[in-house]
């Protein structure tokens, strides 16, 4: 006679308003283990039993055979539906943890401050309900470890960001993201005293590191995404036979990548804005592949690299990024665009999005990052209220 017994512990994951499916219907997903019990009643004694072992024995391990692929197929589904069933306890998962499941979405902040201002809190929010299926990590150089990420932190962008199911703010740890590439030896021997772009340039070397080691799409803090970008391997053409280093996406270990890990050193020279960063795409580029100017929308491809039109991110070119703080009397389609940059380097006059202005940028604010729009609006109520008060 066969006896199957299952035995599973009580522990299971948190759930968060489950939207991956199998076949029609909801996985539940319950942790802990199962073991399977076969006994075999058959007495010691008896011309037939030692048939019916053998037999019994063959079904104890076909059983276990399926048993095995089954655990395998429910292992691959889980990597897929994850941030549909993410646990709530994010803060116990590391970077490494999120980063090894491939396809991050990831952002830096190389400053030291703590309160991610609006646009970046869109830029974040915009990727991960762009990418509801992918890690969202946001870099923070002014976090540490000892740092409290949770909902009732006092800096509202964390708890904002935090509610995301996908979304994950980290500590960027210059040291080890440099670990095992040729910026190590680099970082070392530099100081961030005496560089006056090291903000900038201390991100454009985490960039390559990051992507090189984890993979994925790297995006600057003020790129808001409004569909997915269909490509694995790109650059985007900031204009003709130009690369920009703001938004870009390789697999891990992308020979190119690498490349410019060692073009950063060997061409270093830090006091040339973008010479680590846009330049250097640029000149890689044009190393391995013959440039020409854009015709319409269509994009370029050179050993398996995907050269994106400006259309993609650029739609509105750097010299007039001011367009996105004014009123249009009709609002640009942007059907050919996966993303746009809003050139916050070139905001030099701290352009902002108010509420009720009806800007290109407020319209983006409320299409596509409404929950940090409704921050901005509870945050302008309050500083109104309170100047109201001081006058009073």
């Amino acid at each position: 006679m066969l006896q199957t017994v299952w035995v599973s512990s009580p522990g299971s994951w948190a759930l968060r308003e489950p939207d991956c499916h199998r076949d029609g219907k909801q996985t539940r997903w319950k942790r802990g283990f199962v073991r399977t019990i076969i006994q075999y009643p058959c007495p010691r004694y008896g011309p037939k039993c030692p048939g019916k072992a053998r037999m019994l024995k063959k079904m104890h391990i076909c059983l276990c055979f399926f048993f095995v692929l089954g655990i395998l197929y429910e292992i691959s589904l889980l990597s897929s539906c994850f941030f549909s069933y993410m646990p709530m306890s994010k803060q116990f998962l590391t970077p490494e943890q999120i980063l090894n499941l491939g396809k991050s979405i990831i952002f830096l902040e190389t400053t030291e401050r703590l309160e991610p201002p609006p646009l970046v809190s869109c830029s974040v929010e915009s990727a991960a309900r762009i990418y509801q299926d992918r890690p969202i990590i946001l870099f923070m150089k002014g976090l540490t470890n000892d740092t409290a990420l949770d909902l009732n932190s006092s800096y509202a962008a964390f708890s904002l960001l935090s509610s995301m199911k996908n979304v994950f703010l980290f500590p960027l740890q210059m040291e080890t993201v440099f670990q095992e590439t040729p910026l190590l030896q680099w970082y070392n021997q530099v100081v961030p005293e005496q560089e006056k772009n090291w903000v900038h340039i201390s991100s454009d070397a985490s960039r390559l590191a990051l992507i090189w080691k984890y993979g994925g799409i790297y995006m600057d803090t003020d790129v808001i995404s409004i569909r997915p970008i269909p490509e694995e391997s790109f650059l985007a053409a900031q204009k003709s036979q130009f690369s920009s280093n703001g938004i870009f996406g390789f697999p891990a270990h992308h020979k190119f990548i690498w490349d410019c890990m060692e073009n950063f050193v060997l061409k270093y020279n830090g006091r040339i804005w973008g010479n680590q960063g846009p330049f250097l795409m640029t000149r890689m580029l044009k190393a391995i592949c013959n440039l020409t100017d854009f015709k319409g929308t269509e994009d370029h491809t050179c050993q398996n690299i995907s050269f994106l039109n400006p259309q993609r991110f650029y739609p509105i070119p750097y010299p007039a990024w001011g367009r996105y703080y004014k009123v249009w009397n009709k609002s640009p389609n942007f059907n050919h665009s996966y993303a746009l940059h809003l050139w916050n380097f070139m905001n030099h006059n701290r352009k902002t999005v108010v509420a009720g202005s009806n800007t290109l940028a407020e319209k983006l604010y409320k299409a596509y990052c409404p929950t940090t729009y409704k921050d901005l609006i509870q945050n302008g109520q309050l500083r109104d209220f309170t100047r109201s008060e001081d006058a009073a």
